[in-house]
């Protein structure tokens, strides 16, 4: 399918409302159509365009079948459906050239943009007793609030915010046009955890220039400090508990089945799901605390399973691991034992009186640093640091990039504890070898810092003038006049 590239576009709607598209089927015209965009609905903020063609509902190939079918599918899904999607010209192309649309030998374009393009970010904060860590300030003649005076190794720092990013949505709810006053009225209601959407300067110029809308479709889910787990079951026949054995907890809630979302799904529809999986099946799961962080934010832990795949594109983590290595094992079992090693640590650790017990090396003029002089039975021995471990990350901040002056500055200012991800040599250097971005998304499992809740002063924001509110924009959908069979979605 070289040439025809499907755009991945995940849609969340509220309660009451539609995802803001018609999905038709006209005489004359192959494919399920999308028509009858509503302006500023999720479906044209998230990029779809008049008469795009749907490939994929959630996962399932779905060009031919009926339309009917198509229709219950959406339905079906609840709050939150993904769609693999093409754009009317390559559609057609592709059934004039007799192009398997079902094939998996393409590399989805995700909600329009490439997978390398800059993301936005989400950002999870919990007030300490200090509070979170920064300031609100607006730039003449531009529109929107703009982070200030952000404190590093403070809450909002900690949780990826930088000076100058610019706030999109607070708690899901778009404020790029409410004023000073009102942002910060927002922020002492939502009481002692927030959830930002932020765009940075660069990221924000390079939406503009392609003149795209930005939402949270486009984010980044790796500042946030809680994920959802991925659960690979097989079907037991001796009588034990597959489930606890695979990592499934008490009270997770279940988001998606091989891929599919259920969380609006009846127990019946689930229970059928499952049961058409067969022997295998793979659930996405999330805990109680990181169910209501996603909650709060309004988005859906989807998004964890979108960067998932696309951090590991081309080629993907599995696929990887069976690339030729630099060093050939000499036995299966060697091989198996290389495999399992292709991953980061994440090491947290306090400081004692003897200090973290570890130097971090680097050479001068050059990024990237490394742990050496790891004192045995020390926080860094503890916490699993080894000599020679490449840095990636401290404190969720990517520091490949970093000056050695600058991973130090993050250090000091980590106050007692601290967090690195990193990776052997040998680790770090068949990774990149093989095109995979090591994230801690890599570790598979739920890999976060302890959150601290703690009553505290009320956050510091600097003032500004009152921004006027633009009046909305009316919603004046366009559709197709041919005759048709549609559905409104």
């Amino acid at each position: 399918m070289a040439g025809f590239k499907p755009k991945v576009i995940s849609l969340t709607k509220k309660p009451g409302h539609t995802f803001g598209f018609y999905l038709r089927v006209e005489q004359g015209e192959e494919g399920h159509l999308i028509r009858c965009l509503e302006m500023g609905g999720p479906a044209e903020l998230a990029g779809m365009k008049d008469g795009d063609r749907i490939l994929r509902v959630n996962g399932t190939f779905v060009d031919g079948l009926a339309h009917s079918e198509v229709v219950d599918m959406v339905r079906n899904s609840g709050a939150s459906v993904t769609f693999h999607i093409l754009n009317e010209d390559s559609y057609k192309q592709a059934k004039a050239q007799g192009v398997n649309l079902q094939s998996p030998q393409n590399t989805p374009v995700v909600n329009g943009v490439d997978k390398d393009d800059p993301k936005l970010k989400l950002c999870y904060l919990v007030k300490s007793s200090s509070g979170f860590g920064f300031s609100l300030r607006s730039v003449k003649g531009e529109e929107g609030l703009f982070m200030a005076e952000v404190i590093p190794g403070n809450v909002a720092h900690n949780a990826g915010v930088r000076v100058n990013d610019r706030l999109v949505e607070l708690n899901g709810e778009n404020v790029e046009e409410a004023t000073h006053d009102e942002v910060v009225s927002k922020i002492k209601m939502a009481g002692g955890s927030v959830m930002f959407l932020l765009v940075d300067w660069e990221t924000d110029a390079f939406y503009k220039n392609k003149g795209m809308k930005i939402g949270a479709w486009l984010a980044t889910v790796k500042y946030l400090p809680l994920t959802p787990r991925i659960i690979n079951m097989t079907k037991g026949s001796d009588g034990g508990s597959p489930a606890e054995r695979a990592g499934m907890k008490e009270m997770d809630r279940l988001v998606a089945v091989d891929g599919q979302e259920v969380v609006n799904c009846s127990h019946e529809q689930v229970v059928d799901k499952i049961r058409l999986s067969g022997n295998k099946c793979c659930f996405l799961v999330v805990d109680k605390d990181t169910h209501q962080m996603y909650q709060l934010g309004k988005v859906s832990p989807m998004l964890f399973c979108e960067e998932m795949k696309e951090s590991t594109l081309p080629p993907s983590y599995t696929e990887a691991l069976s690339l030729p290595s630099p060093v050939k094992a000499s036995t299966s079992v060697k091989a198996k034992e290389e495999e399992e090693e292709l991953k980061p640590k994440l090491c947290r650790m306090e400081k004692t009186s003897a200090g973290y017990g570890f130097h971090l090396n680097g050479i001068e003029g050059v990024n990237g640093q490394y742990i050496m002089d790891v004192v045995k039975g020390g926080a860094a021995h503890r916490a699993g640091l080894e000599n020679d471990d490449i840095v990636v990350e401290v404190n969720g901040i990517n520091v490949e990039q970093s000056s050695h002056q600058e991973v130090v500055e993050i250090i000091r200012r980590s106050g007692s504890s601290l967090e690195m991800l990193v990776a052997k040599r040998s680790v770090y250097e068949q990774l990149r070898a093989r095109g995979v971005r090591i994230t801690r998304l890599l570790l598979g499992e739920k890999s976060y810092a302890q959150v601290h809740y703690a009553d505290s002063p009320e956050e510091k924001h600097e003032a500004r003038p009152e921004t006027q509110i633009k009046p909305a924009r009316e919603r004046t959908p366009s559709c197709s006049s041919q005759e048709s069979i549609d559905e409104r979605l």
